[in-house]
């Protein structure tokens, strides 16, 4: 059973910083590109950042306009774990974050409608 469990929400002031954390299980994902989406109330989901990875290494990261150079993707191998590190909060960054798997080989960002798998959600709320 394929299972994405992330962790690491919560309340933070403006300024601040969170780290988020996918604990990826059920299958191997090697062949999988992982990545981060949030759904703010009332929007629609949309891409935060995604991370392919190549014989262990990272291979390819790419972050939506709004959060680059402030939120940063990373993997753990050894513990199969996928991290959003995010620095410099701002309000609008309030949402429900989701971990999401796609199966393919190619690599970038992709439209939510084409997630295989997702997590349950981790609530971020920024206040001002």
């Amino acid at each position: 059973q394929v299972q994405l469990v992330e962790s690491g929400g919560g309340l933070v002031q403006a300024g601040g910083s969170l780290r988020l954390s996918c604990v990826a299980s059920g299958r191997d994902f090697s062949n999988y590109v992982m990545g981060w989406f949030r759904q703010a109330p009332g929007k629609e989901r949309e891409f935060v950042a995604t991370i392919r990875w190549s014989s262990g290494s990272i291979f390819y990261t790419d972050y939506a306009d709004s959060v680059k150079g402030r939120f940063r993707i990373s993997r753990d191998n050894a513990k199969n774990t996928v991290y959003l590190q995010m620095n410099s909060l701002k309000p609008e960054d309030t949402a429900v974050y989701y971990c999401a798997a796609r199966a393919t080989l190619a690599y970038g960002r992709w439209p939510a409608t084409m997630t295989d798998y997702w997590g349950q959600g981790t609530q971020v709320t920024v206040s001002s």
